[in-house]
């Protein structure tokens, strides 16, 4: 008999997932867990959740969390890491939750150059709340608050996170990958697991920002919405390091 070739990690759950068929959000769960097995940090983990898609995380992850009001994961963060010092901690936020009403947050924090992780998925759209405009959709990109497409004469223009955070003097890494195809999902995980290490290593902030899909609020199918990304959202936000540096402060 073959031995089985691949198996859950132990930082998730046994259980079906809740979030849209086709949704990335479940791949980048796998991702985040897989990781946690390898480091061996499931039981020093502590993950600080937002109000949004991923909170559903919360049914999936097999190590504490806290689940923060909306925008507020990295101030909770900063919180739980001073004074656990010796804990890993993460955040995983959705665009909406991130560079919207968590905007204040998220720059203070990067600013401060907190010792913890930021996971930013981003699918320009919000999702569990309806499909509303998101400060990361794109120009044209219709939404239920913006039915003939986002008119930057009226609500602006899509924010680059990465591109504003990495212009601060405290971050130590922040990347861009997406989750269109396997060789992407596989250097989104190398770009996980550095910021991971950099954690451990004490070297303060990581973002890394994963590009993702929305197939129930795109209107199209999980392939579809896989080649719309490739077409629009990664043309818009270009995938690739924006801060890496080595050394810690």
């Amino acid at each position: 008999m073959m031995a089985a070739g691949y198996k859950r990690p132990e930082s998730l759950q046994k259980r079906i997932t809740g979030y849209c068929p086709g949704c990335m959000h479940g791949q980048v769960n796998k991702l985040i867990a897989e990781l946690l097995d390898e480091f061996g940090l499931r039981e020093k983990t502590i993950g600080v959740l937002p109000i949004g898609c991923g909170t559903l995380s919360m049914m999936n992850f097999n190590f504490d969390l806290v689940i923060a009001t909306h925008g507020r994961a990295p101030a909770v963060a900063t919180g739980v890491k001073r004074s656990a010092p010796d804990r890993f901690v993460f955040t995983y936020q959705g665009d909406g939750d991130l560079a919207a009403i968590g905007l204040s947050e998220i720059m203070h924090c990067a600013n401060r150059g907190e010792n913890v992780t930021v996971i930013f998925v981003n699918n320009s759209i919000y999702g569990m709340t309806g499909g509303q405009l998101a400060p990361t959709t794109l120009v044209g990109q219709k939404s239920t608050t913006t039915v003939q497409g986002r008119n930057p004469k009226e609500v602006g223009y899509p924010m680059k996170m990465c591109e504003l955070i990495s212009q601060l003097q405290a971050p130590r890494y922040v990347v861009r990958r997406a989750l269109d195809s396997v060789p992407n999902v596989i250097q989104a995980k190398q770009a996980l697991k550095k910021a991971f290490q950099n954690q451990l290593d004490g070297k303060g902030f990581s973002f890394v920002e994963l590009l993702s899909n929305c197939p129930t609020n795109w209107g199209l199918s999980q392939s579809e919405s896989l080649e719309w990304m490739r077409a629009n959202t990664m043309k818009y936000f270009p995938i690739g390091d924006f801060r890496n540096e080595e050394a810690a402060l």
